[in-house]
């Protein structure tokens, strides 16, 4: 898995950053800024978080300042990962104007980057004192996969496969169940030995015969939670070595439940897909050179 992808290693994220601003400024650019501030003005603010919960996105917040303007000074102010509380100051700015056309697409990446990992931390939390690990899909924003699984990471959860390329995932759009798919897997565990092999399975008569392609993991898809201890035991009983992963209605107000079952991945689709923004603002500091008090819109 290729967990070291980071905002400083993500080949995407600049690209990513240039369509932001692109989008933002289009041919005219930050006509405000532009003409309503002195060209030689220098701000100074802060970005404070609105809300309790997990930063996340800071580097990129300071990539978006130094691709707008390198004379933006940045200075993070807490850490990827940390809990902060509401009102807290996550970093510091100092700057020319060209700080306000950095602010709605620096805070654009650090509230859902945040979002995700603020999320993340609250499944993690319900599961804990449980053996399941809390991971996340390939429900990611298109371009955003690898900013989407570093959040994960930082709210304390952990990256199930990041594309199509690094594990066989078989579900039952792929094949038929029948012994062509233990003819298949065995097959393929000749041809690419190493790679992980993931079997799902929604039935009893369909984890006996996931367990006979004798994959790394099995996946326990939306099977009721009152089945899903017994199919677990029944894996534990036939096969101690694989890994047991459960998906399909996975909520805050389930999880728990869940991962006392006894699974050891529990995967949750709405870590990427459904977390709420989190919400911070950049406060100028109202002694700066033609400072406010708001973000703009």
């Amino acid at each position: 898995m290729r967990s070291e992808v980071s905002p400083q290693t993500d080949a995407n994220l600049a690209a990513l950053i240039r369509m932001a601003l692109r989008e933002d400024l289009g041919r005219a650019g930050d006509l405000t800024t532009r003409h309503f501030l002195p060209p030689r003005a220098r701000l100074r603010g802060a970005i404070v978080a609105k809300q309790a919960g997990v930063v996340c996105g800071l580097d990129v917040v300071r990539q978006v300042c130094a691709a707008v303007s390198p004379r933006i000074r940045f200075k993070a102010a807490a850490k990827d990962g940390a809990r902060v509380a509401p009102l807290q100051v996550v970093a510091l700015l100092e700057g020319p104007p060209a700080l306000l056309t950095a602010e709605r697409t620096a805070l654009n990446f650090l509230q859902r980057l945040s979002g995700v990992a603020t999320m993340t931390r609250a499944f993690v939390d319900l599961a804990r004192g449980t053996r399941a690990r809390i991971l996340d899909t390939r429900k990611t924003v298109p371009g955003w996969r690898a900013l989407d699984k570093y959040a994960v990471r930082c709210g304390g959860g952990e990256n199930h496969r990041f594309g199509l390329y690094d594990m066989v995932m078989l579900k039952d759009n792929h094949l038929a169940p029948g012994p062509e798919l233990v003819d298949a897997t065995r097959r393929f565990r000749r041809r690419r030995p190493g790679v992980p092999v993931l079997v799902e399975a929604k039935t009893a008569a369909e984890v006996e015969l996931a367990l006979a392609c004798r994959p790394d993991i099995l996946l326990l898809d939306n099977v009721p939670l009152a089945r899903l201890k017994a199919a677990i035991a029944r894996v534990r009983a036939r096969a101690p070595r694989v890994r047991v992963e459960v998906s399909g209605g996975v909520r805050l107000d389930t999880v728990r439940a869940i991962a006392r079952a006894g699974p050891d991945r529990i995967s949750v689709g709405a870590l990427t897909h459904s977390a709420p923004a989190m919400d911070f603002s950049l406060e100028i500091d109202p002694a700066s050179p033609d400072g406010r008090a708001e973000g703009s819109a």
